[in-house]
């Protein structure tokens, strides 16, 4: 049924062979639709097309309401919000009802008394798919009338007797009937107000302060929490675990190479007038590798987790620490450097939490992870053996100076006195670019003197690599 063809009243729909289908059979229709098609179900989702994503398909298939079980910053929520597109654009409604009614079967009493009034000719709307998710962050002071309902005051004021089922006002899981309704953070939730989702779950009704009614609502309900509080003895009642159909455990990146492309992806992409910015592919790796490291650190709370979050305020600030010297220096070309990498230090405390014993700083355990990260990746693309010649120079009295306040020509510059480093730079694609060039001489420097092939010193502001 086409836009300029839609129904406008019970009767039209009817003729129109319009068949309504539970929120379940229609995400499972249009998942089958989107396999068939090879579409992505999950756009901009990286790293989960072998693991979760495939459990979310079974579950979809099997009509499961399910709970992503993860630590923060695993697209969670995302997916959650992204299970929207598996819904009909547009689906018909009773007009003006508060709980959306189904037009052929309405389960509250306002759209039950107007269909037995005015029959087929009673007006439908047609709701749009954004319209059919809602989303509740559990918190302790949430109360059970904030999600299934309770009576209202002035409708009581009109002139209703409190045992009208229209003195109702209903919460936010019946106005996302023939929806999908996600509960973030599920153990936050008071025992109490977990004991009246059981209902919702399993009998897919509602009961609103011990009103005999019974409103069959159609919800997909998702959930999402962390592994350590969704436990028998963590902060969740078993009967409602027992009702979840599916348990799927997201996960962090595997591997530095879908850390980068979430980094690359989620990141601020901020452009500045006259400025080419250009990051060199082992700087990611280096930034990547960070976060990494961290989440294998034993310095490191791994019971909070260390999330991609991390990955892309690092990555923002190591650009912003570079533009803002490019800007200085009036350089047309922004490229990242090994001493740019201090900048994660403020972008990376406030996101982990130490799990150290004794008296041991933050900025000493990012610093830690940095400089492991610069070594680990230095030996992927280098062996030890090929900067001997260079290594050889530095013996015979040669020193280089680095610094945040050096141009990439003055690295240019010095290049040519510096034996067996062109060919090192060729090997991280540094050519062709001062800014490239500076950046790369950087690192091939920094990773000697954390191989201890070089000694480093600091003088008045300036970095010197010597023998």
């Amino acid at each position: 049924m086409t836009m300029t063809t839609q129904a406008r009243t019970i009767g039209e729909l009817r003729e129109s062979g319009y068949k309504v289908l539970s929120v379940k059979e229609e995400m499972r229709k249009n998942l089958i639709q989107k396999i068939r098609s090879g579409e992505n179900l999950f756009p901009g989702i990286i790293g989960y097309e072998d693991t979760v994503i495939p459990q979310i398909e079974n579950a979809i298939l099997s009509g499961q309401d399910l709970i992503f079980l993860g630590e923060r910053g695993q697209a969670k929520t995302r997916m959650a919000r992204s299970l929207v597109n598996l819904l009909d654009e547009v689906v018909p409604m009773i007009a003006g009802c508060e709980i959306n009614d189904s037009p052929y079967e309405p389960i509250c009493r306002a759209c039950q008394d107007k269909v037995a009034e005015h029959g087929d000719a009673v007006e439908i709307a047609w709701l749009p798919r954004d319209r059919r998710y809602g989303e509740k962050l559990a918190t302790p002071d949430i109360t059970i009338s904030d999600l299934v309902g309770e009576v209202d005051p002035v409708r009581v004021a009109e002139g209703r007797y409190l045992s009208d089922e229209l003195t109702i006002h209903y919460g936010m899981i019946p106005r996302t009937n023939r929806g999908i309704f996600c509960i973030n953070e599920l153990p936050d939730l008071a025992e109490r107000i977990q004991v009246g989702l059981l209902n919702i779950m399993e009998e897919r009704d509602v009961q609103i302060r011990g009103y005999k009614i019974r409103l069959p609502l159609d919800v997909y309900v998702v959930a999402s929490a962390n592994p350590e509080d969704y436990t028998n003895r963590g902060r969740i009642i078993t009967p409602l675990k027992d009702r979840v159909g599916s348990q799927i455990r997201t996960h962090y990146p595997n591997d530095v190479e879908h850390e980068i492309l979430i980094m690359e992806a989620e990141s601020n992409h901020y452009s500045t007038e006259g400025m080419d910015t250009i990051v060199p592919q082992f700087m990611k790796e280096v930034i990547a590798e960070v976060t990494q490291l961290a989440r294998r650190s034993n310095d490191i709370s791994q019971r909070s987790g260390v999330s991609v979050r991390v990955s892309v305020s690092n990555f923002e600030n190591v650009l912003s620490n570079a533009t803002r010297r490019a800007l200085r220096l009036k350089e047309r070309a922004v490229a990242p450097r090994v001493s740019d990498l201090s900048a994660i230090i403020a972008s990376t405390t406030g996101k982990i939490e130490l799990d150290a014993v004794g008296d041991v700083k933050e900025d000493r355990v990012v610093q830690k992870l940095v400089n492991a990260a610069v070594l680990r990746v230095f030996g992927e693309y280098f062996e030890q053996r090929e900067f001997d010649q260079l290594v050889a120079g530095f013996e015979r009295g040669l020193s280089v100076q680095v610094g945040d306040d050096m141009s990439s020509m003055e690295y240019v510059n010095q290049l040519s006195k510096v034996g067996g480093l062109s060919k090192a730079i060729d090997k991280l694609n540094g050519r062709g670019n001062p800014a490239t060039i500076a950046s790369s001489i950087e690192f091939i420097l920094e990773g000697l003197h954390l191989n201890r092939r070089l000694n480093k010193d600091d003088v008045n502001g300036k970095v010197r690599y010597r023998r």
